[in-house]
């Protein structure tokens, strides 16, 4: 059987755009991104919350869940965010945003945290 691929074209874009870095980071990314959906990362708030500290910058590629709580103030980013999640995100005084608008930000990945 042959690899197929994502079918959704906003998901390639960002995809081939990080594979395009020469950093392990984005890269790596990448790598999580492309594979299958039943395969893909989910984190959930309270893991977040455990591993992070006030404003770190968290990328997750994947989707982000809302069991838990966020007790400070981080930046995450994501490819997907569950509506119960970006509301706690919100609570928490916290930034939700997606994973291509941080690597055209931060293109070094300098300061960012790879949770998954």
């Amino acid at each position: 059987m042959s690899k197929k691929g994502t079918t959704n074209l906003n998901l390639k874009k960002v995809i081939d755009d990080l594979k395009k870095s020469k950093t392990p980071l984005w890269k790596r990314v990448a790598k999580d991104l492309s594979k299958a959906r039943r395969q893909r990362i989910s984190v959930n708030l309270s893991k977040i919350n455990r591993n992070s500290k006030e404003g770190d910058t968290i990328v997750v590629p994947g989707k982000v869940l809302g069991d838990g709580e966020l007790k400070h103030k981080v930046t995450i980013a994501a490819y997907w965010f569950s509506s119960k999640a970006e509301d706690k995100i919100k609570e928490a005084g916290s930034k939700a945003i997606k994973i291509s608008e941080l690597f055209r930000n931060n293109p070094k990945g300098k300061g960012v945290k790879l949770l998954g």
